[in-house]
């Protein structure tokens, strides 16, 4: 639902900026840390544009904190409405800033080691006997953007060029949330288990503060209408 509106929050902006673009319009596709995306672009002035779009990525990697290892899986799904300036009369060098709908997050799998234990706060568990550890990382859903970029103004000529955006995205503090499932220990194993994931969650947070900030880079190809 939320990506639903977020869509057609843009959608709707899109439409009312090409209603005042008349027929200047331009269509990027790119790649890079946001995922696989598209933007269309339309002009304000002589020296600002208008750019709406969306990106999305699916990655897999290994993780860790002081005890336990970890399989993660990010999922960056983006849907972002920016205004490019360009300062300097005839120069694709330009400023951007924004905001996006930021439905990035990492998804936790706890990893046994080779003996099948999990090693927290000092207490060992067997894997099959206290069940799989899994939770998410979640970050704030809306979150400024702000970085440089080289790119075709759309005062320009009409044809194929190329585009680049470098900045980064502030998601705020991440939100961790750590359980265990399927713990057939009995109940004195079960709860220890059970505390020691929640201080394990702690030290999750702290892991993932790097996040707070998420580095954008894209490589584009545009074309304008």
């Amino acid at each position: 639902m939320k990506r639903t509106l977020a869509a057609i929050a843009l959608a709707g902006l899109t439409a009312s900026v090409c209603a005042q673009s008349q027929s200047e319009i331009g269509i990027t596709g790119s790649v890079g840390t946001t995922g696989v995306g598209a933007h269309a672009t339309f002009p304000i002035s002589p020296s600002v544009n208008a750019r709406v779009g969306l990106g999305y990525l699916g990655y897999s990697y290994k993780g860790s904190t002081r005890d336990m290892q970890y399989d993660l899986d990010l999922k960056a799904n983006t849907y972002d409405a920016l205004i490019d300036w360009y300062p300097e009369k005839g120069s694709s060098f330009r400023i951007t800033g924004g905001v996006a709908y930021n439905g990035n997050r990492i998804d936790v799998h706890g990893r046994p080691d080779a003996a099948g234990s999990y090693s927290i706060q000092g207490n060992t568990y067997n894997a099959a006997a206290v069940g799989n550890v899994s939770g998410k990382v979640d970050f704030n859903k809306f979150a400024p953007y702000l970085g440089i970029g080289w790119g075709r103004n759309l005062k320009d000529e009409k044809g194929w060029s190329f585009s680049t955006d470098i900045g980064v995205l502030f998601q705020g503090s991440p939100k961790t949330s750590l359980t265990a499932n399927g713990c057939s220990a009995g109940a004195a194993v079960c709860n220890q288990f059970a505390s020691d994931i929640a201080r394990e969650n702690e030290a999750l947070a702290r892991e993932v503060r790097k996040f707070r900030v998420y580095p954008v880079l894209r490589i584009g190809v545009s074309y304008k209408f």
